[in-house]
């Protein structure tokens, strides 16, 4: 449930012999627009017009596709021009927010990805499970409110935390800054709140890591033809997100890219218990930390961000400092991985900080594994997360599986 299927998944199924393709599928192509008519259709799995016909009623029964404009004439001999088929994306919304650890971001969105309502606050992660997901659905229910949707029209809610997520069960894992957390069911308690503060029956609630949720939406709203692609959050924190070929790689138990508990030599105790985590000597919070020890106020890495905003010479040279730090750990990602894009994100992603990285970065790495790397900073900014988020939900509901499962409980 990380992304949508690659390569030609419903036309590989009919043309291999693996089985017809499903109205699923069906869906699945005109999604991508990799066939939008019934002709194309037909083309692409190899099925009749009649069977093409049927799977396609189904789909318009449960509101998931409409018919478009007339595309361009199929037979160089002329004739009326082919209908073509849309996602209908009015249909439901999506919920999605992302938690960071002193302020979150919560939002209505459509379900191809644009911002319906939007609200920033407050929220701190040591405060607990119960309380902040309990304040998640009421900053849910106003925004369904703002934008006058009901809370049956949900279909999903996707969430972005700053920990390691197991994939499946969908909780945090040891989280080293989200106290209170680890392995609580943020599933049920994000559900019950919903229903209780905005009226919301129990739909899928989708949980991942906040930089992978980020590097998914950057990734398909900036890069979709990059199959290589990285995302570093510098935070209070540090993480990384990996999408290959167009999925979050999450690993076997969703820990991939956690790069702020590599090892890096120094003495400096971290918040996971650990000494000379990358972590603890150049993120936000790392920054924050040297700041208030030089006399200057600074409690996170949005409090860096503010001095580094306002041109803080301080603040600047620790962060060009902290770019270097992790710009000879991502030397060894970059090795490895070998990416298109390096997106640099989060509290510290400005010139000084990216200087730093770039310093380093292309000094200890092999030319081979840089020639074609771009290292670039955030597109979406703070919105990135949200996203990611709204995306997963979309792609895990609609894939395929998922949409026979769906339509076959509508009972068409």
């Amino acid at each position: 449930m990380t992304g949508r299927p690659g390569g030609a998944g419903a036309a590989g199924r009919a043309g291999r012999g693996g089985g017809q393709a499903s109205a699923g599928d069906l869906l699945e192509l005109v999604r991508s627009g990799r066939a939008t008519t019934r002709g194309a259709l037909q083309q692409a799995t190899g099925l009749s017009r009649a069977t093409v016909g049927q799977r396609l009623e189904r789909l318009f029964r449960a509101g998931w596709l409409r018919e478009g404009a007339g595309g361009p004439v199929d037979s160089p001999l002329g004739g009326r021009p082919s209908i073509t088929l849309e996602f209908d994306d009015a249909h439901a919304v999506v919920l999605a927010a992302d938690l960071d650890t002193r302020h979150a971001r919560a939002a209505v969105l459509t379900l191809t990805g644009e911002l319906l309502a939007e609200h920033c606050g407050i929220l701190v992660v040591e405060d607990g499970p119960d309380a902040v997901l309990g304040e998640l659905g009421r900053w849910f229910g106003e925004l369904l409110l703002k934008t006058g949707r009901d809370a049956r029209e949900v279909c999903g809610v996707g969430l972005a935390v700053p920990g390691p997520v197991d994939s499946d069960s969908g909780r945090v894992v040891q989280p080293p800054i989200m106290p209170g957390w680890d392995g609580y069911d943020i599933r049920g308690r994000l559900s019950r709140s919903l229903r209780e503060q905005a009226g919301a029956p129990a739909v899928p609630v989708l949980v991942d890591n906040d930089a992978k949720l980020m590097a998914y939406g950057e990734q398909r709203t900036g890069y979709p033809d990059c199959s290589a692609f990285v995302l570093v959050k510098v935070s209070t924190g540090i993480g990384a997100g990996v999408v290959v070929d167009g999925s979050i790689y999450r690993g076997v138990d969703g820990g991939a890219g956690d790069i702020g508990h590599i090892r890096v030599g120094a003495d400096a105790r971290c918040r996971c218990g650990s000494r000379g985590c990358l972590a603890a000597v150049a993120s936000g919070g790392a920054v924050a930390r040297r700041l208030a020890e030089a006399g200057v106020p600074a409690a996170s890495g949005s409090d860096v961000r503010r001095l580094l905003a306002a041109g803080h010479p301080e603040a600047t040279a620790l962060a060009r400092e902290a770019g270097r730090r992790v710009g000879d750990v991502l030397a060894t990602v970059v090795t490895l991985l070998n990416p298109g894009v390096l997106m640099v994100a989060g509290d510290l992603a400005g010139t000084p900080f990216l200087t730093g990285v770039r310093e380093l970065l292309y000094q200890r790495a092999l030319p081979r594994s840089t020639a074609h790397l771009d290292v670039v900073t955030s597109r979406l900014g703070e919105r990135a997360g949200l996203v990611g988020a709204g995306a997963l939900v979309v792609e895990y509901l609609y894939s395929p599986e998922r949409v026979e499962e769906r339509l076959a409980a509508l009972g068409v």
